[in-house]
């Protein structure tokens, strides 16, 4: 399984909410770390992103900076560092 999941939020048929609730519900003993990767960028989004069971909101457009500063904090708080 993925250590990262970059999702979009506006999917069609099963919206990348639902697909952060399902992978949470089915996670195994290996945690991932959920990235909503969306153009919805309001706060209420970002909530309801958190609540979904991401663990970072990024909207759209995202500089790849911002994408490799936390690929790089999420390495190096990784237990395999």
């Amino acid at each position: 399984s993925p250590d990262v999941a970059f999702l979009d939020i506006g999917l069609p048929g099963m919206d990348g909410y639902e697909v952060a609730r399902r992978l949470r519900d089915m996670q195994t003993s290996r945690p991932i770390t959920l990235v909503a990767l969306t153009g919805w960028g309001a706060d209420s989004d970002r909530k309801r992103a958190f609540e979904s069971g991401f663990d970072h909101h990024l909207t759209k457009p995202v500089d790849a900076r911002k994408v490799n500063e936390l690929l790089g904090t999420l390495r190096a708080s990784s237990p395999s560092g």
